[in-house]
């Protein structure tokens, strides 16, 4: 397998409110092969949102480099990381921020104009992703009438309609019950077999962690498992 993303010697320091830093990744490298779920495991304030965060542009590290399809994404431009997050990459939160009067096809097909689909591909990549995660006879329903497991899938529906690279989802199952957790991430798995998608996962539930290509475990901000 190729490798898509890598994080080289990855270091996140904060400063809080009375000057002191604080370290909350420490020399952190990772490989994401393409093609693959990886999950982040790790306990809360263990460092795996902040790593998620740096991964897909959306945070900078104090130092080290991340390479993402060959290029060294923290010295881009903000400009250029924008872009990169708009069209090259996708994001699935445990806050699934549906539209609350759009119906599920229209928070997919809004995404879609975000991203600057064409409006004459834009219904086509719509539904095709609201097949893709079992919501074609539910497309036309808005948010308070699906369960929240359906709401989750909408929004990853969202997020892969306008086929990215990779995928970023941080801690998507932490407000859904344990069944209805584990279809979510098989669907992630399904993603990834049949469409062989990039997904990197955040979570702290041991359950998840059968279903991964490959697990990293993170403690106090260091890789301490692979």
């Amino acid at each position: 397998m190729a490798v898509i993303l890598k994080a080289d010697k990855i270091v996140r320091e904060f400063k809080i409110g009375d000057g002191t830093t604080v370290t909350a990744l420490n020399n952190v490298c990772v490989d994401i092969e393409e093609g693959q779920l990886t999950i982040l495991r790790g306990r809360s304030g263990s460092g795996k949102t902040t790593l998620i965060n740096i991964l897909g542009a959306l945070d900078k590290p104090t130092s080290g480099e991340v390479v993402f399809d060959g290029k060294d994404i923290t010295k881009l431009s903000e400009k250029k990381r924008d872009d990169l997050r708009r069209y090259n990459m996708a994001f699935v939160f445990q806050s699934v921020a549906l539209i609350s009067s759009m119906t599920a096809y229209e928070n997919v097909e809004f995404g879609l104009r975000l991203a600057k689909i064409p409006a004459s591909e834009r219904e086509k990549r719509a539904k095709e992703a609201l097949v893709q995660v079992g919501l074609e006879k539910r497309m036309h329903h808005r948010p308070g009438e699906l369960s929240g497991g359906e709401q989750q899938r909408v929004a990853i529906a969202r997020a892969i309609a306008h086929k990215p690279q990779i995928v970023f989802a941080d801690e998507p199952t932490a407000e859904l019950d344990t069944t209805t957790a584990l279809h979510v991430v098989k669907l992630f798995k399904e993603l990834v077999s049949k469409q062989k998608m990039t997904i990197i996962m955040t979570t702290h539930d041991p359950s998840m962690m059968d279903i991964a290509d490959k697990v990293y475990t993170l403690e106090d901000g260091e890789i301490v498992g692979e």
